[in-house]
């Protein structure tokens, strides 16, 4: 890092929210440092579940500033395969969200090949709240279908314990 007032490493992750807020023990609010409460692992979960069920998908983000004493610059070398750097008492800063939209020709596409008896399987690297969200909206999932989390919630039980057929 190039900062004559602050020499050192910035440590910067990005990846699934949820597994990135999990990895934090402060969250940055207006510019001030707090602990992660209860309260805000609630309106993580809210904001990650509402702004997922749109369909967009999302990017946590997080840093910690690292001690020259533990990461002396610049012959600290960091090692990706070792991961000799933090992975816990991050910082929380927030969540990125991007929409990738189908394309106009899928939800027609989808309809024909339900009306032709196919069955129609999504797969995709997103995560489940945003994956449903996508198959509802291209007609993958059917207005009167339920997901295995539809039923669990429904039943009020754990997924595991939903029979999948």
């Amino acid at each position: 890092m190039d900062d004559r007032k602050n020499p050192g490493y910035q440590l910067t992750m990005l990846g699934a929210p949820e597994r990135i807020f999990d990895r934090c023990s402060t969250i940055m609010v207006k510019g001030q440092e707090q602990r992660i409460s209860s309260a805000w692992r609630q309106a993580f979960h809210h904001a990650f579940v509402n702004i997922g069920g749109l369909g967009e998908r999302l990017i946590g983000v997080c840093d910690k500033r690292l001690p020259t004493s533990e990461f002396p610059p610049p012959e600290f070398q960091f090692d990706a395969d070792r991961e000799n750097f933090p992975h816990t008492e991050l910082r929380f800063l927030g969540m990125i969200s991007t929409i990738d939209p189908p394309r106009s020709s899928v939800p027609e596409a989808i309809a024909k090949c339900h009306t032709a008896g196919v069955k129609v399987i999504m797969v995709t690297g997103d995560h489940p709240i945003t994956a449903k969200a996508v198959a509802k909206g291209v007609g993958i999932i059917r207005d009167r279908s339920e997901t295995v989390e539809d039923i669990a919630a429904r039943l009020r039980v754990p997924v595991g314990e939903v029979n999948e057929r």
